[in-house]
């Protein structure tokens, strides 16, 4: 307790001191940095990773399309059911196969359950209809 006490009565730092403080800090920092200047190219890409200087005669005059990055870029671009004949991941197995297994065929009544209406339904969706706008606007 008779710590905090002093230092109620300490006066508040000048910019002086402030500047003091953070040069040291600065300092301290500086003495524990290391600066690294040596960086690799990775030598497992099969892609071009550096490109020519934009405005050079040399990138100009050189119009030539590389077929092996267009077909990787190409390939990189397409959805998975094309690029891989079976799912690479569990995830993928959830809409692997987007094709049909029936025909569409609308005229089929097994399968089309068309809507009907009748004079109830008809009564009775105005009916419900009434009574959500004026349910609403009270």
């Amino acid at each position: 307790m008779a710590g905090k006490g002093k230092e109620r009565d300490k006066e508040p730092l000048d910019f002086v001191h402030q500047n003091a403080i953070l040069c040291e800090t600065i300092r301290k920092e500086q003495h524990c940095h290391k600066i690294y200047t040596t960086f690799n190219i990775n030598q497992f890409t099969k892609l071009y990773p550096l490109t020519g200087k934009p405005m050079s005669k040399e990138a100009s005059q050189d119009n030539e399309e590389d077929e092996n990055f267009l077909k990787l870029f190409h390939k990189a671009r397409l959805e998975p059911t094309k690029k891989f004949t079976h799912p690479q991941t569990e995830s993928q197995e959830i809409g692997w196969i987007t094709t049909p297994l029936t025909t569409v065929d609308h005229t089929d009544r097994r399968l089309n359950f068309h809507r009907k209406n009748s004079e109830i339904t008809t009564y009775m969706e105005a009916a419900w209809r009434l009574k959500e706008q004026t349910q609403n606007l009270a």
